[in-house]
């Protein structure tokens, strides 16, 4: 990451944008790469999320981190690119488009699994799947395996903790599609895991 010369500006005085790139371009950077699958994208969305930082120190509400502030504008640059993404695509009507897979795999009446569709324990050895370096990086290979809106999705509930009602909104998703993608993709991650991980 590069700094940005000849921005004037008068901020808050317990915030410092001069040390902006220093303390957090390596956080947003890491963060942005787990949810854009491009590096140059992912540069690119942190050196805006510090112009526009820049350009609203006044609205910044001291009561939160920097750093929080800061990952709240770059979450909000991948939603938009998330939307620019999931808007060029065909919405063919995913509820009957995904019948015949859905209901291989779900119950029809409440969508949880089917007994012999049950995804199986994993059983590894480390307590903290999760920051298993090498879990990690199967995740997020097969996240990149799914349709872009999918991943969107996934990426946005699962990762980002977002509401449905917050997905659909920025996503621009009925609720009945949204259950679909969620759904669809939990099914291609679960194979995707199983055979790359298991």
């Amino acid at each position: 990451m590069r700094k940005k010369d000849n921005v004037q500006t008068s901020a808050p005085n317990d915030v410092k944008p001069h040390l902006w790139v220093d303390q957090y371009a390596d956080y947003l950077f890491a963060y942005a790469c787990l949810r854009i699958d491009d590096k140059e994208l992912a540069k690119d969305l942190v050196q805006d999320t510090f112009l526009g930082a820049l350009e609203r120190l006044d609205k910044f509400d001291k009561q939160c981190l920097e750093k929080t502030w800061l990952t709240a504008i770059l979450k909000n640059k991948i939603f938009d690119v998330y939307r620019k993404e999931s808007s060029g695509l065909k919405r063919q009507s995913l509820s009957t488009a995904s019948a015949q897979e859905g209901d291989e795999f779900f119950e029809p009446e409440n969508g949880h699994w089917k007994d012999q569709h049950c995804p199986e324990s994993f059983t590894v050895e480390q307590t903290d799947t999760l920051q298993n370096k090498e879990f990690q990086g199967v995740l997020q290979l097969c996240i990149k395996k799914l349709p872009p809106l999918w991943a969107s999705v996934f990426v946005m509930k699962h990762m980002d903790d977002e509401s449905s009602e917050t997905i659909c909104t920025e996503l621009r998703l009925t609720s009945s599609n949204y259950w679909v993608i969620i759904h669809r993709s939990k099914v291609h991650l679960r194979s995707c895991l199983q055979k790359n991980w298991i």
